[in-house]
């Protein structure tokens, strides 16, 4: 069993609609949504809950008044400033540190676990798929990415599939660190745009550090045809790959707004067939 994440330095790349096309191609596969902060996937493929799960990290202090003397040493202690003269935690300034709760002298102070969002499996027209929807504003978007992950490994073991295609989130950050760890290979997708190059760099540095194999493909290229051939040069002196291009094309919208894949919407189109053709590229080196 392999798996394939698909990244991108900066939102706005094209990367989910390029990871459904990709679902509509592989067989025998489980699909994993990874961007639980922003997750997208499910207005493509439309899928269809069949469990739901609460996500519980963190923890918020809470002080019992019945309880509590009033003494101040958790206000005193709090360098987050999250305790009010008259003894009530502000959720939100909170850190879930812990420390008024191990140092209160009337144990005063519960400590329960944050539900922060749900996770969830489903069934959809394209297969099986584990995906999440981390609640606003709340932290550990990285755990639960983790958590996905690890539930899509088991869904497929207990299916016997031989792929897991794996929607990353953008960025650098946590949530990312978060996907690739222990992946097979990832597929960067980039755009010809100074922040899409910047982007590109700071990724690809990242799936060097961790030592994840990269590939590349450049979405919206004949946009600026300049910028595309300086990514060329770019990653040709790279640890990574470029598999191919694909054009600007309106239709990836007008699939979207029929909830398809542009595979689904136009499969003769000329994206669809370079999609078709990175697809069997990202097949010969991640399966042999």
């Amino acid at each position: 069993m392999k798996e394939l994440v698909i990244i991108s330095g900066k939102g706005g790349t094209g990367k989910t609609s390029i990871m459904g096309a990709f679902a509509t191609l592989a067989k025998n596969k489980v699909l994993c949504d990874a961007d639980v902060d922003a997750a997208d996937l499910h207005l493509i493929i439309e899928p269809s809950i069949q469990s739901r799960h609460d996500f519980k990290s963190g923890r918020t202090a809470l002080i019992d008044e019945n309880r509590c003397s009033q003494c101040g040493q958790c206000r005193d202690l709090c360098q987050f400033q999250a305790i009010s003269l008259d003894f009530q935690v502000d959720p939100v300034a909170c850190e879930g540190c812990g420390v008024c709760v191990h140092f209160c002298p009337e144990n005063a102070i519960d400590f329960p676990i944050n539900t922060c969002g749900e996770w969830y499996i489903s069934d959809t027209r394209l297969g099986l798929m584990v995906h999440a929807r981390l609640g606003v504003a709340e932290e550990n978007s990285g755990k639960l990415v983790s958590l996905v992950r690890n539930e899509a490994k088991g869904m497929a073991e207990k299916t016997g599939s031989d792929l897991i295609l794996t929607d990353g989130p953008p960025g650098v950050g946590c949530p990312v660190i978060a996907s690739i760890g222990n992946a097979d290979a990832v597929l960067v997708v980039t755009e010809p745009s100074v922040s899409g190059i910047h982007d590109l760099k700071r990724i690809l540095a990242l799936t060097e550090h961790f030592r994840v194999p990269a590939m590349v493909c450049i979405n919206k290229y004949d946009l600026n045809q300049k910028l595309t051939d300086d990514i060329n040069t770019y990653v040709r002196n790279s640890h990574a790959t470029t598999l191919g291009k694909i054009p600007f094309d309106t239709g990836i919208t007008h699939a979207m707004v029929q909830a398809q894949t542009i595979l689904e919407y136009d499969p003769f189109s000329e994206t669809s067939q370079a999609i078709q053709d990175i697809w069997q590229k990202v097949k010969d080196r991640v399966f042999t």
